[in-house]
């Protein structure tokens, strides 16, 4: 008899497995780099290293001890957690510093394409039950002349009201609060949701021991995935947090930035929050 578990029964080791599994799949087609690139890239990552270790007068039991950790986030498949956690910030705000749009974030590690496509006005899939605050989530993609973007995407998922990702946990419906919103004509979108929660980075393989042994936290604020598209014009990954949320101003992800943090209001006679963040997007 096979056992059906729960996403509270989700592990760093099946989560990572997931996460590598799904970046093998879908970043397949990696930069061609020159020589002379690489060997700088290369030649200033390991000089950095060196550096650090001279400076820091590192010993063969803390150099030990380090490849042997190395060792352990590869075999957890915690590779895409390492870098989406504490090196994406960084790639990202060099790959945007030119834009005038919108501003963008790291994707993180749980991003699945090819959600349901849904149209302007719409609900995530859920569960009957699923837990949380019911949030009104509207906005306009526009272009930087202010002019709509008619029929542009809007990917969105987000974590559970239990910090949980569909496919990344057990015991979750496959495309669980995840889709891809089509705007209307004038590139207005609706999308009924509910409001995620902070959540911890998974602690149990090699990250987690990472955090426990420098004596950091493991929290995530609360917030929102997007990928905002539109024919002709540069798509933005962005994530959108949540004010008052305690995580905002130390994310272990480094990823807030002012303009991405939302304040949504009580819906008219109750019944959960909306709140109206539009999109901006360069040209291609």
């Amino acid at each position: 008899m096979t056992q059906e578990l729960s996403e509270q029964q989700a592990t760093a080791a099946a989560s990572g497995a997931s996460a590598t599994e799904r970046f093998r799949e879908n970043k397949k087609a990696g930069a061609q780099a020159s020589k002379e690139r690489v060997n700088l890239l290369a030649s200033g990552v390991i000089n950095a290293v060196n550096d650090t270790i001279r400076r820091h007068k590192v010993t063969y039991d803390e150099y030990n001890a380090l490849k042997a950790w190395l060792i352990q986030v590869g075999q957890d498949g915690e590779w895409p957690l390492f870098l989406d956690v504490w090196i994406e910030h960084s790639v990202e705000e060099v790959a945007n510093e030119n834009r005038h749009g919108s501003k963008g974030t790291i994707e993180g590690p749980y991003y699945v394409p090819n959600a349901p496509e849904l149209p302007a006005v719409a609900t995530l899939p859920m569960r009957g039950d699923e837990a949380g605050t019911p949030l009104s989530f509207q906005g306009q993609v526009t272009n930087l002349a202010g002019q709509p973007l008619a029929g542009a995407h809007v990917e969105i998922w987000h974590a559970d009201d239990a910090g949980f990702y569909s496919q990344y946990a057990p015991g979750l419906p496959e495309w669980n609060l995840r889709g891809t919103v089509v705007a209307d004509g004038q590139g207005s979108f609706n999308v009924r949701t509910m409001q995620p929660a902070p959540y911890q980075i998974p602690t149990d393989g090699a990250c987690g021991q990472l955090i426990a042994a420098a004596g950091w936290h493991a929290w995530r604020p609360a917030h929102l995935h997007l990928i905002v598209s539109a024919p002709g014009h540069l798509p933005i990954t962005t994530q959108l947090y949540f004010k008052g949320d305690e995580h905002i101003s130390d994310d272990i992800a480094s990823a807030v930035k002012p303009e991405l943090i939302l304040d949504p209001a009580p819906v008219a006679g109750g019944g959960g929050k909306e709140v109206t963040y539009n999109f901006v997007l360069d040209p291609a």
